[in-house]
């Protein structure tokens, strides 16, 4: 079709090949598969120049239509590559997603306004291609499996020991793992968090309290720290929210030399190649952004007045 313009636009076969610098025979071969193609003749030529057939002057306003879509189209597909623009998709598990990726987003939409962001939030792990998602932030206890989808480690998070100054006044604060036997304890069920078990690493190594049957359950890190706030027992809480109770002293932390519960964060996305301009701006994003909050957030869970003091 291209070709076909061209001749249109010049009168001439050899100018035109000159302009599409391809030889002269090859634009008339094109010429004539395309006529054999369509089984219609669209140039009449004689030795100096050429001429569109009735058919041709139609076929010619069509091409020009078509292949003006087509630029068109290639444009935009290779400024996808160039510039951050259109819908990104995201999802992340919901305490992290609510603690760490909604403040990332708004900061990202401000330095790549024509971006629009739909993140969804949930515990379960999606598949990021049958469900159509461009990034995903997954915590994991253990390497990812080989999927072929590309990740990077933005850092670490992990859980603590909490309760309220009103339960740890009344029922006494523990001082040691053995001493955990003695109190109601609330359980956090999540994919990567064991419901029977906590494995706490401290000053004494690693050491496992396997927990008796619990008063309290539930999936969502937000909701325990709810509960725990009403005084009714020990609950370990993940840090995105632990550390907003620790700061504001409605949670206090049980046993500090301890942390349990480690799990690397990892951003990922479908593939290297091709890759559009608003998923390798906002995997960059991640990149610089994430890592820091979880730095400041690690170091507020260690400030010395966030420990319980013995009841």
């Amino acid at each position: 079709m291209r070709i076909f313009v061209r001749v249109a636009e010049e009168g001439s076969f050899t100018a035109a090949a000159q302009r599409l610098d391809i030889a002269t025979a090859a634009a008339s071969r094109a010429v004539a598969s395309l006529e054999a193609h369509l089984q219609a003749r669209l140039l009449n030529r004689n030795t100096r120049r050429v001429v569109l057939t009735e058919a041709g002057e139609r076929y010619l306003r069509r091409c020009e239509q078509i292949l003006a879509y087509i630029d068109q189209a290639e444009a935009e597909a290779g400024n996808a590559q160039a510039q951050p623009s259109g819908r990104l998709r995201v999802h992340a598990t919901t305490g992290f997603g609510q603690a760490y990726l909604v403040p990332a987003v708004m900061q990202y939409q401000k330095r790549y306004p024509s971006v629009s962001v739909e993140l969804t939030l949930s515990q379960h792990f999606p598949d990021l291609l049958d469900e159509g998602y461009d990034v995903s932030l997954q915590l994991s206890s253990v390497e990812l499996p080989d999927s072929g989808l590309i990740s990077h480690v933005l850092g670490s998070v992990h859980s603590v020991l909490c309760a309220a100054p009103a339960y740890l006044r009344e029922h006494g604060t523990p001082r040691n793992v053995a001493e955990l036997a003695g109190h109601a304890c609330l359980q956090l069920f999540t994919p990567v968090f064991p419901r029977d078990k906590w494995i706490l690493e401290g000053s004494n190594g690693v050491e496992t309290f396997l927990l008796p049957p619990a008063t309290f359950q539930v999936n969502i890190a937000e909701a325990l720290a709810g509960a725990l706030r009403e005084g009714v027992g020990i609950g370990a809480l993940p840090m995105p929210a632990a550390v907003p109770a620790l700061r504001n002293g409605s949670l206090l932390r049980v046993l500090p030399d301890y942390q349990l519960q480690k799990l690397t964060v990892y951003t990922m996305y479908a593939s290297r190649q091709y890759l559009d301009a608003k998923i390798r701006t906002f995997v960059d994003f991640l990149k610089e952004c994430i890592p820091q909050a979880l730095a400041a957030d690690d170091l507020a869970l260690n400030l010395p007045d966030h420990g319980a003091q013995p009841g």
